[in-house]
């Protein structure tokens, strides 16, 4: 699964820090994890179980900023598979 440009757009968009986001997009059920900024760093995609687990893929989101905070690079990391 490649993250696409309808998925980038609702991981481009600031939330609460620190929270867990739970959405759906799609056939797909999202859930990610926001750092202390608000920008989501922790994607899981897929369809829930019937526990509310996700069953699917995971992606973890790399930034790099220089001194002053400007972003340099910000891409995401498939992880693999998640059960």
């Amino acid at each position: 699964m490649k993250i696409g440009k309808e998925l980038q757009k609702i991981l481009d968009k600031t939330y609460a820090p620190l929270s867990t986001i739970e959405r759906s997009m799609g056939r797909y059920d999202l859930r990610f994890d926001t750092d202390q900024i608000g920008r989501p760093i922790l994607l899981f995609a897929g369809k829930a179980n019937a526990q509310g687990r996700i069953v699917g893929e995971r992606f973890t989101r790399r930034i790099v900023t220089n001194e002053v905070g400007n972003v340099i690079k910000d891409h995401w990391d498939n992880q693999g598979k998640i059960s």
